[in-house]
């Protein structure tokens, strides 16, 4: 079969080292040593493990160049972090284009018998179920309908926030309120319920749905580098723990979507989830599977997202004040933020978008070629599991000058010379994250609420480490502290009161 040709341009980073003579095949790029059967998985865990791979395949760039191939157990990728590759593979993609096939998630909804979702589902049958969702989720007009619904949840987060403070403005386990925080939104939209997660006394039911998906999370990532059969048919722990956590996710999913369709089905077009349905031939089943999918995004790369846009903000006071600045020419004293005035705040989403630069949730994604592939100086079969390194992407200083410092600025320039292809928080293509623009309204919402409200300042300056459980997660608590703005203190207990009264 005729392979597709993509060539780099020559401002490409991350240069390569010397290439060997045979290159062109696959067996040629560059790589560390494989081991018979472990292929490279000791030499990651003698550097510190997966959770710390994020860091360890960054170095790996650094020394084999733009890509290189690495195997882990099993488990057999082509590793590309250059703008220029990723948008080349972005040029020839095909209608379909196929992500890395999540075994552990297939396996168990074989073995219950649960449809796929999204992020499963490939072909035609992908392209359906996508399409179902995509009006209500990819339409800014759609979406920007969904911020009062947003608000009403980030009320109830100021004042938590203001509950759970100690008298230095410090928040125990802030990672878990914003969890929480994310959850209740998603809920909201999704099926018009309050789950109560910000009360002081929050039910089991919604609890028992956060541990659930923070147990799945961290168990599949093994089943993905050793085979998921095996672990089935030995009933390991691991096996068993994940079985259990998709138990507890999908009973609490498919109860919710349930009641809400019971509900308003009379009147469909008026409900984000109805809507959906009754526009589409889905079936019950399917949108079990692509709702359950989307609240997990949903609950964990969101939190995360402004988990470290916190952290990054308040490393950095003079981009803070710049911030709030911008804030009050923006917004009247009591004037509660909506989705059209975020288009008045530029810097707030330039903040974000550095934040997630230096700091992604995700720090990898992947590509599965569909075809025989020539990828820069090397033709790659058909069945090639790619890895997207944005990590390595949002770290190299070809593409961004003093990139381990928080400048958001570098977005703002009337002609900013940054690759787009260097910065993919939400993937890239047909295959981007279908719930990046409600994202990005809940982040943008949330951090002009919080800096509005708050200075956010750093309780230390020491380095805060990142581990991968799934997303990247810091180390440590992050060392931050909320102290309310005196001249802001009324304006905003008159803001929360203002929400209140037109719910």
């Amino acid at each position: 079969m005729q392979g597709s040709i993509l060539t780099a341009s020559a401002g490409c980073p991350f240069h390569p080292k010397q290439v060997a003579p045979c290159a062109g095949s696959l067996s040629a790029i560059p790589g560390p040593t494989k081991l018979p059967l472990l292929g490279n998985l000791l030499d990651i865990l003698c550097k510190g493990g997966l959770k710390r791979q994020h860091e360890i395949l960054a170095g790996y760039h650094k020394q084999f160049g733009k890509i290189f191939r690495l195997k882990l157990g099993s488990f057999d990728s082509v590793h590309i972090g250059a703008p220029c590759l990723l948008e080349a593979l972005y040029r020839e993609e095909g209608n379909y284009p196929q992500r890395l096939e999540i075994k552990p998630w297939k396996a168990y909804r074989d073995y219950r018998d649960e449809a796929y979702g999204l992020l499963i589902l490939e072909g035609k049958e992908w392209q359906r179920v996508r399409s179902a969702f995509q009006k209500k989720l990819m339409k800014p007009t759609e979406v920007m309908k969904l911020d009062t619904k947003i608000n009403e949840v980030l009320v109830d987060l100021m004042q938590r926030m203001d509950a759970l403070s100690d008298e230095k403005g410090r928040i125990h386990d802030l990672y878990c309120e914003l969890n929480k925080w994310s959850l209740e939104s998603i809920c909201l939209v999704l099926y018009d319920k309050r789950f109560g997660l910000l009360e002081p006394n929050i039910g089991d039911e919604a609890m028992n749905f956060i541990k659930a998906i923070k147990t799945m999370m961290s168990t599949f990532g093994m089943m993905m580098v050793t085979p998921v059969e095996l672990h089935k048919s030995l009933n390991t722990k691991i096996w068993k723990d994940h079985t259990q956590a998709w138990d507890d996710i999908f009973e609490t999913a498919k109860s919710l979507i349930d009641r809400r369709l019971k509900k308003d089905s009379a009147k469909a077009t008026d409900d984000f989830l109805c809507a959906i349905y009754a526009d589409s031939k889905l079936s019950k089943k399917e949108m079990y599977a692509a709702i359950t999918e989307m609240q997990i995004g949903a609950v964990e790369t969101t939190a995360n997202s402004l988990l470290w846009a916190i952290f990054n903000i308040s490393r950095n006071p003079r981009v803070q004040d710049k911030l709030l600045e911008e804030i009050h020419r923006a917004l009247c004293p009591d004037q509660i933020p909506s989705a059209d005035d975020l288009k008045n705040m530029p810097y707030l989403k330039a903040c974000l978008k550095e934040s997630m630069r230096i700091s992604p949730s995700v720090p990898f994604t992947t590509r599965t070629l569909d075809k025989e592939t020539r990828l820069g100086e090397y033709l790659l079969p058909k069945g090639t599991v790619l890895t997207i390194n944005s990590h390595a992407l949002g770290s190299n200083e070809d593409s961004f000058d003093d990139w381990s410092h928080f400048k958001p600025d570098r977005w703002l320039k009337e002609k900013s010379n940054i690759n787009p292809f260097a910065h993919v928080p939400f993937g890239i293509g047909k295959r981007m994250c279908i719930g990046r623009r409600l994202a990005e309204l809940q982040l943008q919402l949330t951090l002009c609420w919080l800096v509005r409200k708050y200075r956010i300042v750093a309780t230390d300056d020491d380095p805060v480490e990142t581990i991968h459980s799934g997303t990247l997660v810091p180390c440590r608590e992050i060392p931050v502290a909320f102290h309310k703005r005196e001249s802001e203190g009324k304006g905003n207990d008159n803001l929360v009161e203002s929400h209140q009264k037109r719910a």
